[in-house]
């Protein structure tokens, strides 16, 4: 019965972010995006921790090839409510509405924020959260977790640029983060042109030969004038 409360909460909170969607307003630099929330819901990063339920931005500050910086701020944006380090996570089909995960969890306790995916994007955002409660949320999901082992309560966005980033199972051991975010599929190198070694080794024995067929062709000119000189002396 918890576990049906719980998924019952889950899905309430995701329904509700997918229908806010469409109404979001985005910007494609820093993928503004307005959600609510039916629900309390725990988020990662240095700041709050729990949000209650209404109206949220949220915007990616930053981003590199291997991390983002995510912050989350309260409706009006005028207070940042928190900053999130998140690393890309790849999805096989993009969608034209905003994509956000949650963690399940024991009924009674909030949802806890597990991915952004910004409208017609395959590329989103898999949020890390500190070690302590990586592990707790692994072993209460049965599934692994980005964590890192800095203390977010004293980092800063640019600390969060270069924090260490791991996973966590739910026995508590440490993983590789491929375990968790996907990967975007391997794309087969064009296959390569090659030289055409006969053709480039001919073209300098080509030309090499005009100069002697010119010549032949003079001295055959010459020698027929001769001779033809000849035949008309001695006649």
């Amino acid at each position: 019965m918890k576990l049906l409360q719980g998924l019952g909460t889950g899905l309430c909170v995701t329904v509700l972010c997918l229908l806010a969607a469409p109404k979001a307003q985005a910007d494609e630099w820093n993928q503004k995006t307005i959600v609510t929330f039916s629900a309390p819901v725990e988020v990662p990063g240095v700041g709050q921790h729990l949000l209650p339920a209404g109206t949220y931005v949220i915007k990616l500050l930053d981003s590199s090839s291997d991390r983002h910086i995510v912050q989350i701020f309260n409706q009006d944006e005028s207070q940042v409510l928190t900053t999130i380090l998140a690393i890309p996570n790849y999805r096989l089909k993009a969608t034209d509405k905003t994509v956000i995960s949650f963690r399940e969890r024991p009924a009674g306790e909030p949802e806890a924020l597990k991915a952004w995916f910004y409208p017609s994007r395959e590329w989103g955002d898999e949020f890390v959260y500190e070690r302590s409660r990586a592990v707790q949320i692994a072993k209460d999901t049965n599934e692994a977790v980005l964590s890192t082992p800095v203390v977010l309560a004293s980092s800063t966005a640019d600390s969060l640029k270069t924090a260490q980033v791991e996973a966590v199972d739910p026995n508590g051991d440490t993983i590789e983060t491929a375990t968790v975010v996907e990967a975007p599929p391997a794309i087969a190198p064009a296959h390569a042109v090659a030289p055409a070694p006969e053709l480039v080794a001919s073209l300098p024995a080509t030309a090499s030969y005009l100069p002697l067929i010119g010549l032949v062709g003079l001295l055959s000119l010459f020698g027929g004038l001769t001779l033809l000189g000849l035949m008309k002396w001695s006649a």
